[in-house]
């Protein structure tokens, strides 16, 4: 393959299927998560263990991070929290705010400094959730956050013409997150979990690796739509 690729939140599904599959296909993948990926790092994944919602200790790290690379072919900011599914109004403000910086300013400033230091990105792509677009009741910040991280890619696209930006939804992915979302009990409120559920552990829900495969291949195909156009896999 030979490309250069960077991903965040590798140490576990869909981030973690992707840096697998691309040091499968011999790119040279950089990564960074709050917890070591051992296998990916024993395969040659070029890693930094960051927490993104803490910018001041984050931003230098990510910079070392990035400081051998001098370009890259995609960039996936895929690192996200879901919060615990509840009403908007049972949510507090701080659980908010975690999920805001997570999902959606750690990536600006991630942004900022790749473009502060590399000089060539071919594309970026930001997984984003069809949640963004149903905001179904009890998905409050993960809606929220999800939405916003479309507004920013598109306001990115804009102001960088050079880079290709899409803002994708992977589709369902079986990850931690879903074994949260499926162990909850039936709630007539929040309608999608029994949509999950019914889900889990057939090929409607494929984990990571392989979920991380169809991406791969569908990734390219985003560069032939607009810059900053949002884009749900199951419409492709």
């Amino acid at each position: 393959m030979g490309e250069t690729i960077l991903i965040t939140g590798v140490s576990s599904g869909l981030g973690h299927g992707l840096a697998k599959t691309y040091l499968e296909h011999g790119a040279i993948v950089y990564g960074c998560s709050r917890r070591e990926p051992k296998d990916l790092i024993e395969a040659g994944l070029r890693f930094q263990s960051i927490d993104l919602k803490d910018q001041a200790k984050a931003e230098p790290s990510f910079g070392k991070l990035i400081e051998s690379a001098d370009h890259f072919d995609c960039v996936i900011l895929n690192a996200a929290k879901l919060g615990e599914i509840r009403d908007m109004a049972a949510t507090p403000l701080s659980d908010l705010r975690e999920t805001m910086e997570i999902n959606v300013w750690a990536n600006k400033w991630l942004l900022d400094t790749l473009f502060a230091k590399i000089s060539s990105i071919r594309q970026i792509i930001g997984i984003s959730s069809g949640a963004s677009q149903s905001c179904s009741r009890g998905w409050n910040g993960y809606s929220l956050s999800k939405g916003a991280l479309n507004s920013l890619v598109k306001l990115y696209a804009g102001e960088q013409p050079a880079t290709h930006f899409t803002a994708l939804a992977p589709g369902l992915v079986d990850t931690e997150m879903q074994d949260y979302l499926t162990a909850l009990p039936k709630d007539d409120r929040y309608k999608p979990l029994e949509i999950l559920k019914a889900a889990k552990g057939t090929e409607k829900m494929p984990d990571g690796a392989t979920c991380a495969a169809r991406l791969i291949e569908t990734f390219p195909k985003l560069l032939e739509r607009p810059s900053g156009e949002f884009a749900d896999i199951r419409a492709l």
